[in-house]
């Protein structure tokens, strides 16, 4: 029989439903700091992110006894899930300001993540420049749209992954980050920054 650390994630969790709770203590060490660090980036509030963290792996547990976890090699995708859906409905009980949805017709299949620069120091400094720019922009978005922004650009995720997390169409994905996008240009003009990397 395998050791604990030596089991993957489904392991774990099937050898929890069997009993062992040593083996969800690996499983929470395993995945807390991705998915706290997915939570408060998109809620930017530490307090409020260890409420819905406590409450997404509390509603891990109560679908793992319930069996309702299904191994597919994706324990991890599964919690972020559960954690956009204990994230929206945070957002429905408090009812925050009021986000601009797409329309259904969007269709941005074309857009791909930068190109990160190599060279010399100045270009270093600009790239790092714009990049800190954009992350005090990011920070402005509305909920789900940084949230896609997040998935997208950070975890290097397709709007296919970013679709089945949220629960919503690839449409949706697509059109939430053709928002954020123009949200971040706006922004920027407003602001005078030039976000050019050449």
């Amino acid at each position: 029989m395998k050791k604990l650390n030596e089991m993957t994630d489904e392991e774990l969790a099937l050898s929890y439903i069997d009993g062992n709770n040593r083996a969800f203590d690996l499983l929470l060490s395993r995945n807390q700091t991705k998915l706290f660090s997915y939570i408060m980036f998109v809620v930017h509030d530490p307090d409020m992110a260890n409420d819905i963290f406590q409450e997404t792996f509390v509603k891990v547990i109560v679908k793992l006894q319930q069996g309702k976890y299904t191994t597919n090699g994706k324990f991890g995708a599964w919690c972020m899930r559960i954690a956009h859906n204990v994230i929206m409905d945070w957002y429905r009980d408090i009812k925050v300001k009021k986000i601009v949805e797409p329309t259904h017709d969007n269709d941005l299949s074309n857009i791909s993540a930068s190109h990160l620069l190599a060279g010399n120091i100045e270009s270093e400094y600009v790239y790092s420049q714009v990049m800190s720019d954009v992350k005090k922009m990011m920070n402005l978005l509305p909920p789900t749209q940084r949230e896609v922004v997040y998935m997208r650009f950070y975890q290097q995720l397709s709007f296919k992954e970013i679709a089945q997390l949220t629960n919503v169409s690839i449409n949706t994905s697509l059109g939430r980050m053709r928002y954020a996008l123009l949200n971040l240009r706006r922004m920027a003009k407003e602001h005078n920054v030039v976000l050019q990397l050449t």
